[in-house]
């Protein structure tokens, strides 16, 4: 049977501030990204989050961002390698202490946004985030954009790499994702992006904004849990899937 991890950005509240529906999401996905307070969260939406994965029995993973807040981690950042490695190390190991306080195992590291997309075509940045990682535990996967340098840095490291594709965002012909201050970038239509992922898992390919037919690999799905029909897509794909005979499971199952 075919397998595939689902997974979402949660934990992304702070203070004051609720962002997006992080209680009911857990129910539906196999994989959270947990924001480790920089971009993102907070020690008090941290300690909640992980305790509500360990609930539903949720895999947990470190989703760091660059210390951007009030750019919600979406701008770029000209930092160095060695400071890459440090960021990661910092934000990982913060989560890291939620989750061992609460018997929880780190599945996985998904860096954010802005981080996200300049390690995918970035080698360097790439290697040192890979690096962190192998660094605090080896055994930890690394989650980063299907065809990127972030899945040939994390081999090269001697991590295990998690190949990700995203549910409702458009793809440029090279693989990497469109960005989201151009048009058409997030896809609206839900039964597009459902069929395009199914697609994606079942048969490996997907068709670029600009109408190319390319190959992508899906070992997990990113479905954005801060947008009102969050919850509604989350449930939708999941059935769909699982009505093409698909399986859901998390990235160690």
């Amino acid at each position: 049977m075919c397998q595939v991890d689902l997974n979402s950005d949660l934990g992304e509240g702070f203070g004051n501030y609720t962002l997006g529906m992080d209680e009911e999401i857990l129910k539906y996905v196999s994989s959270a990204n947990v924001a480790c307070g920089w971009h993102a969260g907070d020690p008090m939406v941290m300690e909640k989050t992980v305790a509500l994965a360990k609930r539903f029995g949720t895999a947990i993973g470190a989703h760091p961002g660059f210390p951007d807040r009030e750019g919600f981690g979406r701008r770029n950042m000209a930092i160095s390698p060695e400071e890459a490695k440090v960021y990661m190390k910092y934000q990982l190991g913060a989560l890291l202490a939620f989750a061992q306080s609460q018997g929880m195992r780190i599945q996985h590291v998904k860096p954010h946004g802005a981080l996200y997309n300049m390690a995918a075509v970035d080698e360097k940045l790439a290697a040192a985030l890979c690096e962190a990682v192998y660094d605090v535990d080896p055994n930890i996967i690394f989650m980063g954009l299907a065809g990127s340098k972030m899945i040939s840095a994390a081999e090269k490291t001697g991590l295990r790499a998690a190949s990700e594709v995203f549910a409702d965002r458009a793809y440029q012909d090279d693989g990497t994702l469109v960005s989201r201050r151009l048009p058409g970038s997030v896809i609206q239509d839900q039964e597009l992006a459902i069929r395009r992922t199914v697609r994606m898992v079942k048969e490996g390919r997907v068709t670029s904004l600009q109408g190319k037919d390319i190959p992508i690999r899906a070992d997990s799905i990113c479905v954005h849990g801060d947008n009102p029909k969050a919850l509604e897509f989350v449930k939708a794909i999941r059935e769909a899937l699982m009505a093409e005979g698909v399986e859901i499971q998390s990235l160690r199952a």
